[in-house]
């Protein structure tokens, strides 16, 4: 299982790149020894999702706080057999996805009632040991699609995503809402790529959306702004900051932390309490679990000084964005 076992080396070397894509890293109570934690990862971590997972748990291992191994690329008829051995190996928590495998994962999680796990998942905890979690930046995209309404100039703007569950769909359904708000006559055009990792792809329904009109895409898919790179038109990431490796054609990100949710889960797992819930509520921006980042000098600066007051708000806990799960039309 070399695959699994990922060496010490290997390990540090990709969280010095990506520690930078949390948001904050508050302490959690420390064991006289690292609690060893597993992550699994159906796609490579340099895809977004999987990169913000991967960032937070390589943070508290260089913290001292766990020791983390974990695996990446990981198929869906793989996936029971990597978590059980994870399992076997005494991992306290293991985090992962069981979007794909929901029956499998929880079936799993059954055989093994000592162990915490803390899945992606479009599905409700279960028992004392599965967590749950979802990806909420949606506040984040609401906010951008603010800038963005302000922005366009053909009045078509476009977002490519992965699949039509609901995180997804909530998260563009955000960005939606931030155009409408301020400008209520854009078209908005929505791609859909049928998988969690494919750049090419994304790259495509990217050209395609172009090619319609749009002149400005919320890439909530990796490879969404190398198309607006090639068109040179501006573009929004979603989960990490793309503003370093796209930057004059990213201008805005609707950023994600996972630090938030793994300690919470770690606190509960070695304080022996239950983390049979949903952790996804630690998302929210009044709990630091997901904000914007911008360029500034890129969109109006009364654009910008509107959206700072409603993201004021949001942080506030005085505006609710509307979450709207339903696939886009």
């Amino acid at each position: 299982m070399s695959r699994l076992l990922m060496n010490r080396r290997r390990l540090l070397g990709t969280g010095a790149a990506l520690g930078a894509t949390t948001l904050f890293a508050p302490s959690i109570l420390r064991a006289q020894t690292p609690v060893k934690i597993a992550g699994i990862h159906a796609s490579p971590v340099e895809n977004a999702w999987n990169s913000v997972l991967h960032a937070a748990m390589v943070q508290a291992n260089e913290e001292g706080v766990v020791e983390y191994t974990f695996s990446e690329g990981v198929s869906g008829t793989d996936y029971p057999r990597a978590m059980r051995e994870y399992a076997e190996a005494g991992n306290v928590l293991i985090v992962g996805e069981s979007y794909a495998v929901e029956r499998e994962a929880r079936e799993v999680a059954g055989d093994y009632p000592d162990t915490a796990f803390l899945m992606g998942s479009s599905g409700e905890a279960a028992g004392d040991n599965f967590g749950v979690f979802g990806t909420w930046n949606w506040e984040a995209a609401y906010l951008a699609g603010m800038l963005a309404g302000a922005m366009t100039e053909s009045g078509i703007v476009g977002s490519v995503g992965a699949i039509p569950i609901p995180e997804v769909n909530m998260l563009i359904n955000g960005f939606a809402d931030g155009v409408a708000a301020v400008n209520p006559d854009v078209e908005h055009l929505v791609s859909f790529i049928g998988t969690f990792f494919d750049p090419p792809k994304a790259r495509e329904a990217g050209l395609a959306q172009i090619d319609a009109g749009a002149d400005i895409l919320f890439g909530e898919r990796i490879g969404t702004a190398d198309a607006a790179q090639e068109r040179g038109i501006k573009a929004i990431g979603s989960l990490i900051d793309y503003t370093p490796r796209y930057p004059d054609t990213v201008f805005a990100n609707a950023l994600w932390s996972f630090r938030p949710l793994v300690d919470a889960a770690l606190a509960d797992a070695t304080a022996g309490n239950p983390v049979g819930k949903n952790y996804t509520p630690l998302s929210l921006m009044e709990d630091g679990g997901n904000d914007i980042s911008y360029v500034e000098g890129v969109a109006p600066a009364d654009a910008v000084a509107k959206m700072e007051e409603v993201r004021a708000a949001i942080k506030a806990g005085e505006f609710e964005v509307p979450r709207n799960f339903d696939e886009p039309a």
